[in-house]
């Protein structure tokens, strides 16, 4: 038998070693992959993690940032108290305080806030995580504000807005069932790794694969056909596919016929978009857009898959996600066994978990017509129609002028200031506001301008409802007490309704807002102390699962998860019955909700193929100084966003900010890989290290963004949107490239 010390040494769970399994799940990568964690845990503390096997999610695996999950809960620089700001704003002069005094404080502001210049004077915002969205936003309206939003201002809702406008419900695809997969400029390799898995699998069974792409990236690289475009030119590229398929009768004249509107319109449209024309435009050679359009409509049944910003995030991003969603209606692969399929949301943005929620109804907690219009409602009239929350892209500028009001006070969980486009210029505009409140793990350059900051629990440290697509649904248990003083998001939530007074038996029920214990004869506790019974958070959880027939009774059972009981069942046509959610009852290749916006630039009601703002076509001149394409974003499967910059297994991947470039500009140029270069718009420069790649577009600089010291975003204006729905046109503006003297 081996001795203790080696089993300890060897990190084997047993009574002897005092080491414990303990369920929990990883959400570094918000939303959608909360990946399944073994943590073994000694002594309150959590000394090595591993996949969960039997989580149908990642069966066992774990990406290069979940396995640097103690990296992320330990690290040097969590916020572990309560701390008020006792310097200038941003210079990040703070003083521990207590609970009481923190959640005190931000109440008497508020409510002062609130008397002084009305409730939509304040903004509440959440960043990452996203699982307390739901309940900041009741908090936001039972105080009376319109002002919650999110980092969806940029990410994730233009995309599903497209479809909104076509079929009036997102559809994703049904990978399992499909016989070819249209991939529409996204990377799972790399941002949904996950995935990634599951189209692999798909490719070896033969289901025949089409990547829309600049770059030849991981996935392009597996498919039969690459469609190798400009950046921002997708719009054309989608309309020459259409063109194809209606000139060769290709398109499904039963679906369209009964089931559309305004086809005759985009027909003629499509047809200036022939294939010829779309290669001047998109530098995609004639024969592969109609290869791939006949492919498409001809292989029966075919499912598109949209990523959730590369399209949209561009000045006429929406307008060409919507072409490339109307390809769709086209061939009549809506709702249909391997096409795209409608699936009820179950909670948090997953669909398709296999059962439903009252997340809309507890969120939503008022209608927009009892409160002020939400910030950017007059400039983005269509997101504010589509989406329920303000648009966050037009802070600045609101902020700036004050215009149609105020804004005085924030209330910000994970917010990361460099999401926005010139992200200085929102800075100083937040050196109005009075009084700002932020919440998160660590500190970070934004928290330096709060005047009250609160520490935030880790995934592992706090407990929170999941669903998956595998008709899987977990209430995970904290694996570990939170670290010194910090609570989890949803305990601050509580705890701010209760200093607030605010009337909601949901939010703050009679007997205790802070993990009150409903039935006060529990006597069992959880890692954290907290008693093992109904909290209020867990009441006002039941109540949002009281459609689906679970409990959190019945999930606590179960700590590393369950399969759904009972699931509801796939139905398939179901606008057969129903008819589709868009004003006209059909799919709609023309838009009734943009006809009535149509005099406003950008909104045109069939999907108008424009470029970029700024591009080599539309600004030639521009283009004379800057002529690369700048591209940001572009995922690494280490980072998301700068969530794991701290982290040194993920950052010592690429320690230094560095842009991507294709071998023949980095040739041309006289630049190798290592070598300092100089990226540069009319709003100033970084300097970065080059990264040649034949993964790179030529022309074209690809850079990941957030970097503190080198920040792309900061090359771009706060203005530089797509006027419907508002996202920033990251993805396609010019630059210029020159290498750096090096000393």
């Amino acid at each position: 038998m081996a001795d203790l010390e080696s089993l300890i040494a060897a990190k084997i769970p047993g009574p002897r070693t005092g080491i414990e399994i303990r369920k929990s799940i990883c959400t570094i990568c918000d939303p959608t992959t909360q990946c399944g964690l073994d943590c073994y845990v000694k002594d309150g503390r959590i000394i090595k993690v591993e996949g969960s096997l039997e989580h149908p999610q990642n069966r066992g695996t774990l990406c290069a940032k979940g396995a640097a999950q103690r990296q992320w809960v330990y690290h040097k620089d969590r916020l572990l108290h309560p701390a008020k700001r006792v310097g200038p704003r941003g210079s990040g002069q703070m003083v521990p305080i207590s609970w009481e005094e923190a959640l005190s404080t931000i109440a008497n502001n508020l409510v002062r806030l609130r008397d002084s210049y009305g409730p939509e004077s304040i903004v509440f915002y959440c960043g990452y995580p996203k699982h307390p969205r739901p309940f900041l936003k009741r908090l936001a309206h039972q105080f009376g504000s319109p002002n919650f939003c999110t980092e969806s201002s940029t990410c994730f809702t233009a995309m599903a807005m497209a479809w909104q406008l076509a079929f009036g419900d997102m559809a994703g695809p049904d990978l399992p069932r499909t016989k070819c997969l249209m991939i529409w400029t996204g990377n799972p390799a790399h941002a949904r790794p996950l995935a990634a898995r599951g189209i692999k699998e798909a490719r070896d069974k033969g289901v025949i694969l089409i990547v829309v792409d600049p770059r030849l990236s991981p996935t392009a690289a597996l498919a039969d056909l690459h469609l190798k475009l400009r950046p921002g030119t997708d719009g054309a590229l989608a309309l020459a596919m259409a063109h194809v398929i209606i000139e060769e009768g290709l398109y499904d004249l039963e679906f369209v016929a009964r089931w559309t509107r305004g086809f005759e319109e985009f027909r003629a449209y499509a047809a200036q978009f022939s294939p010829p024309t779309a290669e001047g435009i998109t530098g995609v050679p004639a024969s592969l857009i109609a290869e791939a359009a006949r492919l498409y409509a001809t292989t029966k049944p075919a499912a598109l898959m949209t990523s959730a910003a590369p399209v949209v995030q561009n000045t006429n991003g929406l307008q060409n996600q919507r072409a490339a969603v109307c390809l769709v209606a086209l061939t009549g692969n809506f709702d249909v066994p391997g096409g795209n399929v409608v699936a009820p949301s179950a909670w948090l943005e997953v669909s398709g978990a296999g059962f439903i929620t009252r997340e809309h109804e507890f969120a939503q907690s008022r209608p927009w017509s009892d409160m002020a219009p939400r910030i950017g409602a007059e400039r983005f009239p269509v997101w504010t129609e589509l989406f329920d929350q303000a648009q966050s892209m037009a802070l600045t500028r609101q902020l700036e002028t004050d215009s149609p009001y105020p804004l005085r006070g924030l209330v910000a969980f994970g917010m990361n200031h460099r999401m926005w486009p010139e992200p200085s210029r929102l800075l100083r505009a937040m050196e109005k506001l009075e009084f700002i409140v932020d919440v998160d793990l660590f500190a970070t350059d934004t928290s330096r301008y709060a005047d009250i900051v609160l520490p935030a629990s880790s995934s592992v440290e706090r407990s929170e409802l999941r669903a998956y697509p595998q008709k899987y649904v977990v209430f995970t248990q904290p694996a570990i007490p939170p670290l010194g003083d910090s609570r989890p998001d949803i305990d601050i939530i509580f705890s701010l309704a209760a200093q607030l007074g605010l009337d909601d038996p949901l939010l703050n029920p009679s007997e205790s807002p802070y993990r009150s214990a409903v039935d006060s004869s529990c006597t069992e506790t959880r890692p954290d102390g907290a008693p093992d019974c109904i909290s209020a958070y867990e009441a006002a959880l039941d109540w949002i699962l009281a459609p689906s027939g679970l409990t959190i009774d019945e999930l606590k059972k179960h700590p590393g998860g369950m399969f759904v009981p009972n699931p509801l069942p796939v139905e398939f046509r179901k606008y057969e019955k129903q008819g589709f959610g868009t004003p006209s009852g059909k799919a709609e290749f023309v838009s009734s909700v943009l006809e009535k916006y149509a005099d406003r630039p950008g909104h045109d009601p069939l999907p108008v193929y424009r470029e970029p703002a700024l591009s080599p076509v539309s600004a030639p001149e521009e283009a004379a100084r800057y002529p690369f394409i700048l591209g940001t974003g572009t995922r690494l499967p280490m980072f998301i966003h700068s969530r794991t910059f701290r982290l040194s297994w993920t950052r010592c991947l690429r320690p230094a900010p560095a842009a991507d470039l294709h071998p023949d500009d980095a040739a041309r140029l006289g630049i190798a890989s290592g070598d300092l270069i100089e990226i540069s718009t009319s709003l100033g420069a970084i300097q970065v290290k080059a990264n040649i790649t034949s993964m790179a577009c030529p022309g074209v600089v690809h850079m990941f963004h957030d970097y503190p010291e080198a920040d792309v975003n900061s090359l771009i204006s706060a203005d530089y949107l797509d006027p419907v729905s508002g996202f920033p046109g990251y993805k396609a503006l010019l630059c210029q490239v020159r290498k750096v003297s090096q000393a």
